[in-house]
């Protein structure tokens, strides 16, 4: 694949992001484009920061887990985006950028994308891509957010994604997935754009934009689950999610238990509607 520009992605971006976009660094390698916006000065309230590279050495997901991805064979992007006032819910809004992104890629020809909550994107039971979203304070009441997306565009084989995976075993590439893909230098201008649009409507509408479109891709929705949350294991069967974004697990003992930070560790097939 093509190496990342950015002139040429500058042009395939739209005005809305244009007018808002302060710097666009396209790097050949770095260790990861999340760390590298997390030390930099953040950008004005309402404006944009982007950092792609055509590899990274050191990409992290949640938990300090490692994101893997062969040199040149995808896409790893991050954006920093500055809120004038924090907003309600802000946990939610690695939520509201995967169903984003998920509108962003059926417009190039990617279809069937579903989310497994709260960060991954899946299609047939293997991995697309993942999402790290991470916020600092700035003066004042500003909050910076930083939100790295990471896509296979094309592995050239199957990745075993190991045994920490939820349920997910193997990765799926966008090349597979598509007769017609664009460019990676468009496909980033899609998914920068994408970002954008996300930011400024999670901004003015929080999610509750975003939580009636949720059903229509929950990976988990209907499936016996294992969650590894900071104080307990909890097992039951995934309902949805709550307004905040939180996780609901319908368990047999006590109740349905709100999940507002943790990690599927697994995760069964769908049960059957009745």
């Amino acid at each position: 694949m093509k190496s990342l520009s950015a002139e040429v992605i500058r042009r395939a971006l739209d005005d809305a992001t244009t007018a808002r976009l302060g710097e666009l660094e396209i790097f050949t390698e770095i260790e990861s484009t999340n760390s590298y916006l997390m030390q930099q000065a953040g950008p004005a309230p309402g404006q944009l920061h982007v950092v792609a590279t055509d590899n990274q050495t050191a990409g992290r997901g949640r938990h300090g887990r490692t994101w893997q991805s062969p040199p040149g064979s995808g896409l790893c992007l991050s954006m920093a985006y500055a809120f004038a006032s924090q907003p309600a819910h802000l946990s939610a809004l690695t939520l509201a950028v995967g169903l984003g992104v998920i509108e962003t890629l059926q417009a190039i020809n990617v279809h069937g994308v579903q989310l497994k909550w709260p960060n991954d994107l899946i299609v047939e039971d293997g991995k697309l891509g993942g999402i790290l979203t991470e916020a600092q304070t700035q003066a004042g009441s500003a909050v910076t957010v930083v939100t790295g997306i990471g896509l296979n565009i094309d592995l050239g084989g199957e990745l075993d994604l190991g045994a920490e995976s939820g349920g997910v075993r193997h990765a799926v590439d966008m090349k597979t997935l598509s007769v017609a893909l664009p460019a990676r230098n468009r496909i980033a201008a899609s998914i920068i754009n994408g970002l954008c649009r996300t930011f400024v409507d999670f901004e003015a509408s929080g999610f509750m934009k975003y939580k009636p479109r949720w059903h229509d891709h929950d990976w988990l929705l209907g499936r016996e689950v294992t969650i590894d949350t900071p104080h307990q294991k909890i097992s039951g069967v995934a309902n949805g999610v709550a307004d905040d974004g939180a996780l609901l697990i319908d368990t047999r003992s006590d109740g349905t238990h709100r999940v507002t930070s943790g990690t599927v560790l697994m995760a069964g097939n769908r049960r059957a509607s009745r």
